[in-house]
């Protein structure tokens, strides 16, 4: 027989039994929260992005922090500056002196030396020339045997030879003047000394060392260097929008939804390395957005600071974003690969 709504009464305990209010409420939340869950991740838009991390550097490599070398092999004799002074182009940094306190001394005497042989060497090539024309004039006349004149053109050849080794031997005697002229090593541009080198005051330095650390100081054309995974690179191209959050500097950041993040700043991608890095991320090189609000003033945002970015892609569902990332697939390529002439003609018109 079967059971019907009106047979309920002869059951008294199960009619007894209902469920509390509370539970009931919480049914219909559970129910309500699951049907807008289902309509958010299919209506929901999502900004898909591709992370990465970096830092803020100078596009021109002039302005980038600079190694100051030692020009010559010694030891430093001398400091002229400390850690955080400010310099100017040709300012003096350090003085690097010889092993051989001496070694100016003799090889200025050797290049005299050599000077006054290549005079010697001139008079007797001066000399050497007269007795070709003599002996020239003598044997056209008949009067000198074709030896005699053949011996005196040897003569002036052997003379010749001298005087290019001579001036050989004193090019070289110059060049190592010039260099331990150079033992002063100066600023090569206007800058902050960042670090010195306090080994090299105690010990033999070779050309090459490092001495000190040099910031250049200016107005300095900055970017933003972000390391971006291989599996999203393919749709990083130059021109693409890229928000930036810097270190340092008060950000709430939604990736999936740009226009609700604060406190981040615009960018595009300026150019993509063709190939990885050693870590085997590429390095995407990020300049500010034109006509959108400048980045932090190097006051606050100075070279070295490091950054996030999110390269932005093609809008999806919350949902699909959410399958893709717990799958760990690629980004969608939607409409970029149709779209990716189209933008960059826009980009090289822009940059021109």
């Amino acid at each position: 027989m079967p059971f019907r709504p009106d047979h309920i009464g002869h059951f008294p305990t199960l009619a007894a039994m209902r469920p509390p209010r509370i539970a009931r409420a919480i049914a219909w939340m559970i129910v309500i929260l699951v049907v807008l869950a289902t309509l958010g991740m299919v209506y929901v838009p999502w900004v898909q992005t591709a992370p990465g991390r970096g830092q803020v550097v100078a596009l021109d490599p002039h302005d980038r922090v600079q190694s100051i070398t030692a020009l010559v092999p010694g030891r430093v004799e001398r400091w002229f500056v400390t850690d955080g002074q400010a310099v100017k182009r040709g300012d003096p940094i350090a003085k690097v002196s010889d092993n051989d306190p001496e070694l100016l001394s003799r090889l200025a005497a050797e290049r005299d030396q050599v000077l006054a042989e290549i005079e010697s060497i001139q008079s007797a090539r001066a000399v050497a020339s007269i007795d070709v024309n003599r002996a020239r004039t003598l044997f056209n006349e008949g009067l000198a045997a074709r030896r005699d004149y053949e011996q005196a053109q040897i003569r002036v050849a052997d003379q010749g030879a001298k005087l290019a080794e001579s001036r050989a031997k004193l090019n070289r005697i110059e060049v190592s003047l010039n260099r331990q002229a150079t033992q002063i090593v100066r600023a090569p541009r206007d800058g902050r000394i960042q670090g010195l080198n306090a080994a090299a005051g105690a010990t033999l330095v070779s050309a090459g060392t490092e001495l000190a650390t040099l910031t250049p100081e200016g107005t300095t054309e900055r970017v933003v260097e972000l390391m971006v995974d291989g599996r999203d690179i393919a749709l990083v191209r130059p021109g693409r929008r890229v928000r930036l959050e810097f270190e340092g500097w008060p950000a709430i950041q939604f990736s999936g939804w740009p226009s609700v993040a604060w406190g981040l700043f615009d960018g595009r991608v300026r150019s993509v390395d063709p190939s990885a890095m050693p870590t085997g991320l590429f390095r995407v090189l990020v300049e500010p957005m034109p006509g959108r609000p400048a980045w932090p003033s190097d006051r606050f945002v100075r070279l070295g600071a490091k950054a996030r970015g999110w390269v932005q892609g093609e809008t999806v569902s919350v949902g699909y974003e959410l399958w893709r990332q717990l799958n760990d697939f690629p980004l969608e390529f939607g409409t970029a690969v149709k779209g990716e002439e189209k933008s960059m003609d826009i980009y090289k018109k822009k940059s021109k």
